[in-house]
């Protein structure tokens, strides 16, 4: 063990040296800053993968990606072995092992083998992807040397979607691959073939035309699109913008769709055209349209879960089938969409805090668990228990017949679904499948209901540690009298409503504020950002009036 540990400390501190004293935190999205202060933390965390997969006899997943952020950054995570995020314990080792001097990088490997009762030595198995970031490359390699220094044997898939990798890692850890096969074909086998049968013989429906234009947001996601179109062949027409030949989330992407309200740069819209945006690794999905005054209408995460309940509660009831179902949110979630959701779908909803650990793990309360955050970040969770009555009564040939072909299509959506993680290419498909079945346009799923306008900022500060929060992160106990503040200023606005958070990747805030006017949702992010730099020690320019 001593010569496996010293050696692994030689290659961390000759070839990836910890050469900076800046502290980095594990958070929500792992670790994630720009791509030159990364090499030391990727080198570490591979040993990390290593000595999970060991502690948990299973394949242990890394990706490396910054997602939205833009191109300069990077970032990495783990994928524990059923596709979900690090178990929250291992985050502090994660971020203790990040941060160590380079002379103590052995002696904390050793506490960690000590500490979680690993045998060094045992075989290890790490699942390796990353985005299509120029720094990519150099840092999955960090990450290779990383296991490889412990003994661990690497498979490196090169460039996949974060949820491609939770999918593998899942698919490889699932007895008799039971969940799929753990590679590129498996995965766009699985999700083509129960999409097309659920399409069934015709692409078009009343007002759903099967033609669909994408914002790839020069990334992963629309290099995969391309792979999926292949396999879905004509029962989905889809035309990629921000494909590749432009810089990743510049000017295009969901978060720019999201937080700007807008297209992206380079796409022009016709009246009613629908469209849709990926992220950069291809975990978030927005859809967007103009209406016939020309105006730009979003549909959001909230959006796509309303419609994606509300297809479920449907097919549920048809079924015959006794199940409970909940949709989880967080506080960015309009309060137009909880209000539908509650008295119209007449579905529970949960509220969580931000990060999709919190909404993952809300959602498996239930029989179906329904979570997506407002950025489009989401998916949906069938239990066991679910799996099990919905395969029975789609072979049950004592049912009546239109239960069973219901629960046939509930058993094709569960192929379609990609229940590891939040994935953009599987919710696209899952969307494009509800408003086919529906016979919609986006304009008709969009009239469901009517989001409040709402605004989002960010303020840089010193640290953004200062701010504490509770109740699902939607008020602030810290620093004193910020929350007290922040009432107040609401209360000036008609059906207002704010709340700000610290980011989990950056020093800074983030706020967010809805009113019954865009002009006021503006008015209302603006003044408690100011508030939130007068407080909290803001750094930089003042906030200014959204344009």
């Amino acid at each position: 063990m001593a010569d496996i540990l010293n050696n692994s400390q030689q290659l961390g501190t000759e070839k990836y040296p910890r050469k900076s004293e800046k502290l980095i935190q594990y958070g929500t999205s792992g670790f994630r800053t720009k791509a030159e202060e990364l090499a030391h933390v990727m080198y570490r965390m591979g040993v990390l993968a290593a000595f999970r997969s060991m502690q948990k006899n299973a394949v242990i997943g890394v990706m490396i990606t910054a997602s939205h952020n833009d191109e300069p950054d990077n970032g990495v995570k783990l994928v524990d072995p059923h596709g979900e995020m690090l178990e929250a314990s291992w985050e502090g080792i994660a971020t203790k092992l990040a941060n160590v001097k380079n002379e103590e990088l052995k002696s904390t490997m050793c506490d960690i083998l000590e500490e979680n009762k690993i045998e060094l030595g045992k075989n290890a198995m790490v699942y390796v992807g990353r985005d299509t970031r120029p720094s990519s490359p150099y840092l999955a390699q960090a990450v290779i040397d990383g296991v490889e220094s412990v003994q661990g044997c690497v498979t490196d898939f090169g460039i996949l979607s974060t949820p491609q990798l939770h999918f593998f890692v899942t698919c490889q850890n699932t007895n008799n691959k039971a969940y799929g096969e753990p590679n590129e074909e498996g995965y766009f086998k699985k999700l083509a073939s129960a999409f097309k049968a659920l399409r069934g013989e015709s692409a078009d429906n009343g007002q759903y035309q099967h033609s669909l234009t994408l914002d790839g947001a020069n990334g992963v996601g629309a290099l995969k699109m391309k792979i999926l179109q292949e396999y879905l062949g004509n029962s989905l027409e889809v035309s990629i913008f921000s494909s590749g030949d432009g810089k990743l989330n510049y000017q295009c992407g969901a978060d720019y769709v999201k937080v700007l309200q807008k297209p992206p740069h380079s796409m022009q819209l016709e009246v009613g055209q629908r469209a849709a945006s990926l992220d950069g690794d291809a975990d978030r999905l927005v859809y967007f349209y103009l209406d016939t005054q020309g105006k730009f209408k979003l549909l959001d995460g909230d959006k796509i879960a309303t419609l994606v309940a509300g297809y479920l509660k449907k097919l549920v009831k048809e079924s015959g089938l006794n199940l409970n179902m909940g949709l989880v949110q967080t506080a960015y979630a309009n309060g137009s969409s909880t209000e539908y959701i509650n008295n119209t779908l007449g579905v529970e909803v949960a509220c969580v805090p931000t990060g999709v650990k919190y909404l993952h793990h809300r959602a498996l309360d239930f029989d179906i668990g329904v979570y997506f955050e407002a950025n489009g970040h989401g998916t949906v969770i069938f239990s066991p228990t679910a799996t099990d009555m919905i395969k029975k009564a789609a072979s049950d040939e004592t049912l009546p017949s239109d239960q069973v072909a219901t629960a046939k299509r509930l058993f094709l959506l569960m192929d379609v679904i990609n229940q590891t993680v939040g994935d953009a290419l599987s919710d696209l498909l899952l969307v494009e499948t509800v408003l086919h079945a529906f016979g919609w346009s986006l304009a008709e799923w969009d009239a469901a209901y009517t989001d409040l306008p709402n605004r989002q900022m960010k303020v840089s500060v010193a640290d953004r540690n200062v701010i504490q929060t509770t109740d699902a992160e939607r008020r602030c106990v810290e620093p004193p009298g910020l929350q007290t503040e922040i009432d107040s200023i609401v209360a000036k606005f008609n059906k207002g409503r704010s709340f700000a958070r610290p980011s989990g990747t950056e020093d800074v805030v983030r706020v967010y504020a809805e009113a019954d006017t865009q002009a006021n949702a503006d008015q209302l992010a603006h003044q408690v950002a100011l508030k939130i730099y007068e407080l909290a020690n803001g750094v930089g320019t003042v906030p200014s009036l959204p344009n």
